[in-house]
């Protein structure tokens, strides 16, 4: 039976590869931070978040979404520099507008400790939520339930992270040139590089009915281009028990699917999705891959498609689109999240909240070539199934029914 920890208290942890799930009822933005002794990190790559999925040796690795998060941990090969690892959050609202908050420590399957964050009357819009250090040899959790001044940027900054700027800073301003020679400086102490900026980018772009698209700068190659599907499952409200409960993903749960239609420069187009077995391929056409499906929602990843974006000046447009394969359509309580990660750009997302409860099908956003450029629209848009989204968007495939 798992330890219920008190704000303050810990306990002694196994030296193995740890989960620690958050949930909350409202939306955060999650990061874990590697300290050394000093309790600063190392440099940007020891911080881990949804910009940033895991950290620079891969030993801590970031899944989920701003309502159901977790942190892998592999202990046994953290770096002997490394000290403390400080699990925090952040919200554009204040705590006592949130809910309760829940940490949830897994050794494998097991629940090894719980921590709840009671967040009435806490006017903080950050908290550093727990730490796992290092004493005499061994691991060790504290709860903590620190309350802390500032957003995401502020907190970073605290732990010694360099958040690069959110604009480019301006051109210097050109000087007037001397008529006259300049006269030659007696000094030989070279002028030292300047230290290279940190390219950590904490930007996140949601796509709303108010801000629809976004347009992403003309490039010859924008690298490993992936798009997330991740949702909750809810039924019904619990009269008993923990978040975890409410959030929690059962065998019997909702299968939503990711799926896209590619049109390539050439004309071709194609279907990418798990119904019908058509996962794609990234380095031939259509270069869009759907990776495993996920049947249940039990991975708290959720599902992903890849597009290669050193090729994307061959595609037209890719329509992203979800489904619900079973289960009821209740597109509110699987609080449905679409993110989109493009190689130093800010993460993108958009929340699918908004179908009526009858139609299970979601042509979710577009991603058109314009020029080069990538122009990503919100659609959210609800339909009864494939053949009539098709029809809207004028794709004009054949379709007969499919299983998995």
């Amino acid at each position: 039976m798992s330890q219920v920890l008190v704000a303050g208290a810990n306990t002694t942890v196994p030296t193995t590869n740890l989960r620690l799930r958050v949930v909350s009822q409202s939306p955060i933005d999650c990061a874990a931070y590697r300290l050394a002794a000093n309790g600063k990190v190392r440099g940007d790559g020891d911080m881990i978040f949804y910009g940033q999925t895991q950290s620079d040796d891969g030993r801590v690795r970031y899944t989920g979404h701003e309502t159901d998060c977790a942190f892998d941990v592999d202990l046994p090969s953290q770096p002997d520099a490394i000290d403390k690892i400080a699990l925090a959050f952040s919200s554009d609202r204040a705590l006592s507008a949130l809910g309760d908050i829940e940490l949830t420590v897994f050794d494998g399957s097991t629940p090894l400790a719980q921590c709840r964050v009671t967040t009435a009357g806490r006017s903080e819009k950050a908290l550093i939520l727990a730490e796992l250090y290092r004493r005499q040899g061994a691991w060790k959790l504290r709860f903590v339930a620190q309350g802390f001044d500032g957003g995401l940027k502020p907190l970073s900054e605290y732990y010694g992270v360099e958040i690069a700027d959110d604009a480019p800073p301006p051109s210097p301003t050109p000087q007037t040139l001397s008529q006259t020679s300049p006269t030659p400086t007696t000094s030989t102490t070279p002028t030292p590089p300047p230290a290279p900026k940190s390219t950590l980018n904490l930007s996140k772009v949601t796509l709303t009915k108010q801000q629809a698209s976004i347009s992403l700068s003309k490039r010859d190659n924008f690298g490993d281009i992936a798009i997330n599907l991740n949702w909750n499952q809810r039924t019904a409200m619990p009269s008993r028990g923990t978040l975890s409960q409410l959030f929690g993903r059962s065998s019997g749960g909702i299968d939503l699917d990711l799926g896209a239609f590619v049109a390539l420069q050439n004309g071709n187009k194609y279907v990418i999705q798990a119904l019908g077995d058509t996962f794609g391929n990234l380095d031939a056409a259509p270069f869009v891959r759907l990776r495993a499906d996920d049947r249940t929602g039990a991975s708290a990843s959720g599902e992903w498609l890849d597009i290669n974006g050193r090729y994307w000046q061959q595609i037209r447009e890719v329509l992203i689109y979800a489904f619900i394969y079973q289960g009821i359509p209740n597109w509110a309580q699987t609080d449905g999240i679409v993110t989109l990660h493009v190689p130093d750009q800010p993460l993108i997302e958009t929340h699918l909240t908004e179908g009526t409860n009858h139609l299970g099908m979601c042509a979710i956003a577009r991603l058109i070539n314009q020029n080069g450029s990538i122009q990503v629209e919100r659609v959210n848009q609800y339909f009864d199934g494939h053949k009539s989204m098709d029809q809207q968007f004028g794709w004009n495939f054949n379709w007969t029914r499919g299983r998995k």
